[in-house]
């Protein structure tokens, strides 16, 4: 899979902004809890809340909670506070304060700078909590006065019933004392208690000083929700941006590896072309890549968010509440138990998905294509039954990973659900013990879910991993394929003097793979001006030697030479330029009759063209077309004759007026007529060049200035047709199975 990656090159500035938006979702996905347990936390628990330590405070208050600070807390508190007078301020703002602290009327206001918010707290905590808990008629705390008293002198507690005042008169001494020991006391307590304490407080200063404790709390809940919408919208754009630019980049990617497929199986030689069938190359220029090009959005959409998600949410759940990470883990280590289960069970399913998917495609191409022998021999029903098999084993086997889908996603919630119940029950018991609040138990189980979400994630990707891994590596196995045959680092220049005269020097063949050679030895000259031919019984080696001219194949042994050069020292290009090549089967194009004479030489003029066709004896059938040369061709020619294609794809070879013309046996679907007329255009009209043509009929050879008889891979004959009538047995055996005996006598 890894090794397709370097067809990002062209993307790297599209990931690196997509990592950046991805960070930044994640930041947005990762902010929303914290905002939802500050809404449950402060916004309504703590009535908009935030800080322990009060913004406005009455001197009584004030003087109550410094009696018990020692003095360096009352140097760390008291600088910070500054006592509202009013004629220190304009009578705007002294009205402004009036409006929003009407105590100012009757009593005395200290006001806090804003500063040190965090050394005040932890200072301020314990001597509130104890002035709130002598102030309070709550059973507990009237149970503590009670008990504070009783340590007290009678002398003291029968004339006042006002605790502080009760305090005040206390010698300095003593005072010091009980305050140190209350302070223990009261220390023990969790710091959420004191923290919670201090706020309820901070809450009951509020409202004696006159302030609008509803409307705080409906502000700071609208203003913590209007936060949590924004950064929501901002987390569903850059969720937007991503999806829009892996699918850019992933579709680009798909874009490239089919342009680099295509232009390498262009360079394979039929070698190449053998080991790969041609469903399986289809499937995998098709099928394959779009199953990569699928892989890599959710490799750029997942694996690269869920790590930051992860990473970021067990961040937050460590600095929300350590004491429950145990849970967290339960609950990763279940997903990874389920889906490790899942894969042992489903991998080997998914690896045979590509081959099934070949399978039905390479079924479905052979009965398309052959259809018309199918019927022909009322095979139909086995045909049926051979593509039901492949369907059904397809359609199985999909049925099966769908179904261990089907079945993890609902024991993923299972599992998700239990989490969150596990998390309740544990919350709850610290919510009541008072080392935890709700927002944050709330909080917890919404990093947790994110956490395990992103796992899950990436889980979920090793199902559709092992299909796209096995599709990367039959698309990488066409990439890295080497060509058996390549063009020479340096081109030999051929001779100028000659034009087009064919050399095979001591030539023999083996197929790729083969336990012997095909052709033995073969030597022979084709001149300008001259025909060969090459006759010889079904797999005798005809079209095999034909193809080497072209470089379909490369020579065991021996050399091929072009006007002196040997072909392998040219470039394939090249080599091409100076053939037309006519193919046993005739190979036509979606277009037009005119877009496929012109196949080869798309530059050339009407009357070139027109002549081409001439000579090939096209021009009759394609004038009685209505559309004439722009007659459409369907695609593989199928709307056209067997003999048709023939004389169109001989008119394509003309049309490109090469040196050296190559017939493999292009003239079998033609009557006798057509193919009488056609040679004796050939031999009038392109005279000057090298033909060579293979044949099954001596009729269309008879006239060679050169006949080579193949026998089992040798040249068993060389010469004219009346010269092998004398001197080769195999021609003679040839002739005799098609000539009359008249024929025979006379020739």
């Amino acid at each position: 899979m890894f090794k397709l990656v370097k067809f990002l090159k062209k993307s790297v500035l599209a990931i690196v902004l997509v990592i950046i938006l991805l960070v930044l979702q994640a930041y947005c996905d990762l902010s929303l809890p914290t905002y939802t347990s500050d809404i449950v936390n402060v916004g309504i628990m703590k009535s908009g809340i935030n800080n322990a330590v009060p913004a406005v405070i009455r001197k009584t208050e004030l003087d109550k909670i410094t009696m018990f600070m020692s003095e360096d807390e009352k140097a760390t508190v008291l600088p910070h506070y500054t006592l509202l007078n009013k004629n220190s301020f304009s009578e705007k703002e002294w009205s402004d304060y009036l409006e929003k602290y009407p105590i100012l009327n009757t009593d005395e206001l200290y006001k806090w700078d804003g500063e040190e918010s965090d050394a005040i707290s932890k200072t301020i905590g314990v001597p509130v909590l104890l002035v709130l808990g002598l102030e309070s008629d709550t059973e507990a705390s009237v149970k503590m006065q009670e008990q504070l008293l009783a340590n007290l002198p009678a002398q003291l507690t029968q004339n006042n019933s006002d605790i502080f005042s009760i305090l005040t008169s206390l010698p300095a001494e003593n005072l010091a004392t009980l305050i140190t020991e209350m302070k223990k006391k009261v220390a023990a307590e969790p710091d959420l208690i004191i923290t919670q304490s201090a706020v309820a407080y901070v809450k009951a200063e509020y409202i004696a000083v006159g302030m609008d404790i509803d409307k705080m709390q409906v502000n700071y809940i609208l203003i913590a929700g209007a936060k949590m919408l924004s950064l929501a919208l901002v987390g569903m754009l850059a969720s937007i941006l991503v999806s829009y630019l892996s699918s850019i980049i992933a579709a680009k990617m798909g874009r490239d590896l089919r342009s680099g497929v295509f232009t390498k199986v262009l360079s394979f030689s039929n070698k190449e072309m053998d080991q790969f069938s041609t469903a399986s190359l289809i499937t995998r220029s098709t099928n394959d890549i779009q199953q990569v090009q699928m892989m890599m959005v959710m490799l750029i959409r997942i694996v690269f968010y869920a790590p930051i998600l992860a990473i970021g949410g067990i961040f937050k759940v460590l600095n929300t509440n350590t004491s429950m990470s145990w849970i967290l883990i339960v609950g990763v280590g279940a997903i990874f138990l389920l889906i490790g289960a899942l894969l042992i069970i489903a991998m080997p399913k998914f690896k045979a998905m590509q081959k099934l998917v070949d399978r039905i495609n390479l079924i479905t191409r052979e009965i398309l294509t052959g259809l018309p022998v199918i019927r022909a021999f009322s095979t139909v029903k086995h045909e049926e039954k051979r593509f039901d098999e492949a369907n059904v084993n397809l359609t199985n086997n999909s049925l099966f990973t769908t179904r261990v889908m089907a079945f993890m996603m609902p024991a993923i919630m299972l599992i998700m659900n239990l989490v969150s119940i596990l998390i309740i029950w544990v919350g709850a018991d610290k919510i009541d013990a008072g080392t935890m609040q709700i927002g944050d138990m709330i909080a917890f189980i919404q990093y947790t879910m994110q956490i395990i979400m992103s796992f899950l994630f990436l889980t979920m990707l090793s199902f559709m991993l092992p299909r796209a891994s096995v599709a990367a590596a039959r698309i990488d196995e066409i990439l890295v394929t080497k060509t058996s045959i390549n063009d020479p680092k340096t081109e030999v220049s051929m001779n100028s003097s000659t034009k087009g005269v064919l050399e095979f020097d001591r030539v023999s063949f083996r197929y790729p793979n083969a336990e012997e050679d095909v052709l033995f030895d073969i030597n022979f000259t084709a001149k300008p001006g001259e025909t060969t031919a090459i006759i010889g019984s079904t797999g005798s080696g005809k079209s095999t030697l034909i193809n080497l001219i072209p470089r379909f194949y490369d020579v065991t042994s021996g050399s091929i030479r072009i006007d002196g050069t040997d072909i392998t020292k040219i470039k394939q290009s090249s080599l091409r330029e100076k053939l037309g090549y006519v193919p046993q089967k005739g190979v036509l194009f979606t277009g037009t009759i005119e877009s496929n004479i012109k196949f080869g030489a798309s530059s050339i003029t009407q009357e070139v063209m027109k002549r081409a066709a001439r000579i090939a004896q096209a021009e009759e059938f394609i004038d009685s077309k209505p559309e004439g040369y722009d007659a459409p061709i369907s695609q593989g020619g199928t709307n056209v004759s067997g003999g048709q294609k023939q004389r169109l794809s001989i008119a394509r070879a003309i049309a490109k007026n090469p040196q050296i013309y190559i017939f493999d046996d292009s003239f079998s679907a033609l009557d006798y007529k057509t193919d009488s007329t056609l040679r004796k255009m050939i031999k009038d009209e392109i005279s000057n060049s090298t033909i060579i043509i293979v044949a099954q009929r001596i009729s269309t050879i008879m006239t060679a200035e050169q006949i080579l008889v193949l026998d089992d891979g040798r040249i068993v004959g060389k010469g004219t047709h009346k010269e092998l009538l004398k001197n080769c047995e195999v021609y003679q055996q040839i002739a005799s199975s098609q000539l009359s005996k008249e024929e025979l006598a006379y020739e």
